[in-house]
């Protein structure tokens, strides 16, 4: 029988075929935690039995509150460096960047692995052809100990975006507008596949923006097949052993929805949700207090490449904040080689260690009672960056960053040139 893309990874893993709404026992090939999560995941591993399965397939991440901004945090830290060293898993540290960007950078996620995270975002490995699934601390924990976890095989939509991209329209204002269009639980547990013409011409970095917020219209994951990019890429980084899977062409789709760019305008989400979305002109001019670059949506080195080209030559606005975080230091080091970083520093930008920054609200830039804050980030929930009295926008680099010069929420388009 003609197989999902989904189906058949979940099939490969469990060894024996498996279609959707089908319970199956798979291998799973890599998992991960962050600090902020990690804290049961180590309780839930003492409780049962502290061994396991297969510690170099099992990475902890320090991303979310890196460096520790209070004594508790610290705490956690410590606990996972402890940890480490005791089932020699492997630990990526204050600075090293975030843990769905090192996923990648690192070799963890290839086409046709299966990988769960105890992260909401794991879904962006998605990009590269893998099935990628964020679950809860103890899921994660029992997979640790035995190498294997139960999953019920997701129906699938399939996106297919078509047209070209008009300038000032990135794949942040794509995902947007799908959102906005869907609705917040618009594929709820769905397993999502991304094809078209548009997605063909995005790059790497623009695609992993589209799979990683398949979670904000509660997508279970997100999937764009393998192609010439992704095996360029894996062959650069000499990553090899992998199975590449596409649908079948007869498989069965819960739904099929077409999305044409062609005429698609900046978008953005207003507060308080991600699927509250509108044009730029139905928010242009609203005040902002601070704007930030970066998250695991947007910190990659094509998102500082477009904010740094609007920003040569010209000041971010007195009163605003523009913060910037790489998202890994990998990124931040390939930005600062190109002249990138110079660029924001005389701009009037304020460079923060790779890692998740404001994004999560622990530290690093919360905003005052009343402030308007636009990030890249993919959620704008209430108090998500802090400060549940505070104003989020979401929006790509390039409407950040016009945002950040004109003080106010403006059209990238107006910094571009023709």
């Amino acid at each position: 029988m003609p197989k999902t893309a989904i189906e058949k990874i979940l099939s490969s893993h469990a060894r024996k075929s498996l279609q959707a709404g089908q319970v199956g026992i798979c291998k799973v090939d890599f998992c991960f935690s962050q600090d902020g999560t990690t804290a049961l995941v180590i309780d839930g591993v003492s409780q049962l039995n502290e061994s396991l399965k297969n510690p170099k397939k099992y990475a902890m991440f320090i991303d979310h509150s890196s460096p520790s901004p209070n004594i508790g945090v610290s705490g956690v830290h410590s606990r996972m460096r402890e940890f480490t060293a005791r089932n020699k898993n492997v630990l990526f540290d204050v600075g090293c960047g975030i843990s769905h960007q090192l996923v990648i950078e690192e070799g963890f996620a290839a086409p046709g692995s299966l990988i769960l995270g105890a992260d909401s975002h794991t879904s962006t490995a998605g990009a590269l052809g893998a099935a990628a699934f964020g679950v809860g601390s103890t899921d994660l924990a029992v997979t640790l100990l035995t190498g294997k976890n139960w999953f019920k095989v997701p129906h699938t939509y399939k996106l297919v975006i078509k047209g070209k991209l008009p300038r000032g329209v990135y794949s942040k204002d794509v995902i947007l507008w799908i959102i906005h269009t869907l609705g917040a639980h618009g594929a709820t547990y769905k397993a999502v596949e991304f094809t078209g013409e548009t997605i063909a011409a995005l790059s790497l970095d623009a695609r992993f923006t589209i799979t990683n917020m398949t979670i904000e219209f509660g997508a279970k994951c997100g999937l764009i097949t393998p192609d010439g990019k992704v095996f360029s890429y894996l062959g650069k980084t000499k990553k090899k052993g992998y199975t590449p899977y596409g649908a079948d062409k007869k498989c069965s789709y819960e739904k099929v929805i077409e999305f044409d760019v062609s005429k698609l305008p900046p978008y953005v989400a207003r507060p308080h949700t991600v699927d509250n979305g509108a044009p730029i002109e139905d928010v242009e001019g609203i005040k902002i207090n601070q704007a930030f670059l970066g998250t695991c949506t947007n910190g990659r080195l094509d998102d500082l490449r477009i904010a740094a080209t609007m920003l040569k030559g010209r000041r971010t606005h007195p009163e605003v904040k523009f913060l910037i975080a790489p998202a890994s230091q990998r990124v931040f080091l390939e930005a600062l080689q190109r002249g990138i970083i110079k660029v924001f520093l005389e701009a009037g930008g304020l460079i923060l260690p790779p890692g998740c920054g404001p994004c999560v609200g622990t530290h690093q830039g919360v905003p005052a009672d009343g402030e308007v804050v636009i990030s890249t980030a993919n959620r704008n929930f209430k108090g998500r960056m802090g400060n549940p009295r505070s104003f989020i926008y979401l929006a790509s680099p390039a409407t950040v960053t016009a945002s950040a010069i004109a003080g106010r929420i403006t059209d990238p388009r107006k910094y571009m040139k023709k």
